[in-house]
């Protein structure tokens, strides 16, 4: 009994100070989790003002000898595809002095002339990596992970809460601090102009649909039909 108390006292006693221990390696954990999601959340939230900003586009110039008119189809795109280099393109054409090829990548090579020019563009490094983390949809062995990272970020910030005593803790400070981040995002759908209230407002302006069509009485035969020759009686569907 005495050693089960004293172990309860010990719990009751170094609680906070575990909880801190805690808090502080799956905080180191978070870390490089908490930069890829970051940058990358700002990259998503200004795509209007930068655009696609995971690539950057790039033109090149190969200098070759003039396709001759008279050199078959298939020769002349081989020819240019070798200069190229990108691989089997997905799509090809040749219109006279000009042969066009198509990637899946979205590179474009366009030979005029004695010109090659190839359009195309590259995945940045770091943003382009963390852009497509970011993306986890359709990603199932990373999707797991992001799943775990955002419950290693509700861990730190419940635990967060219980770790300071006193007027530094949750109890006043941390209260009002808490408060100021719970009213910022609620006050923000609730002002927001296209935010869930309008797209509800949307949903219910929508026109009825059209009625159902009213069938047509049907005129009764000359002669009564026998019991068991009857069709099976047709119930409304307000009864239904």
């Amino acid at each position: 009994m005495a050693e089960g108390a004293s172990l309860g006292a010990t719990i009751k006693k170094r609680w906070r100070a575990w909880l801190r221990s805690f808090h502080r390696d799956f905080g180191y954990l978070a870390i490089g989790f908490t930069v890829i999601y970051a940058v990358s959340g700002i990259a998503q939230n200004h795509l209007e003002d930068w655009g696609e900003v995971s690539y950057k586009s790039y033109e090149q110039t190969i200098a070759i000898a003039p396709i001759p008119d008279a050199m078959p189809d298939a020769q002349a795109i081989q020819l240019v595809v070798d200069q190229v280099g990108l691989g089997a393109p997905t799509s090809t054409l040749r219109a006279g002095d000009e042969v066009r090829l198509e990637y899946a990548s979205g590179a474009k090579a366009s030979a005029i002339g004695d010109r090659i020019t190839i359009q195309g563009r590259s995945q940045r490094f770091f943003i382009g990596a963390a852009n497509w983390l970011h993306r986890a949809r359709n990603r199932h062995a990373w999707k797991y992970v992001a799943d775990l990272y955002a419950v290693l970020l509700l861990y730190l910030a419940i635990s967060g809460i219980f770790m300071i005593k006193g007027k530094l803790g949750f109890r006043w400070r941390g209260a009002i601090l808490i408060s100021i981040g719970v009213a910022v995002p609620v006050t923000a759908v609730l002002v927001g102009k296209d935010g869930p209230a309008v797209e509800e407002t949307v949903a219910r302006a929508a026109p009825p649909p059209p009625p159902k069509p009213v069938a047509k009485p049907v005129a009764k035969p000359d002669v009564e039909p026998d019991d068991e020759h009857l069709p099976p009686p047709v119930i409304p569907d307000k009864f239904k």
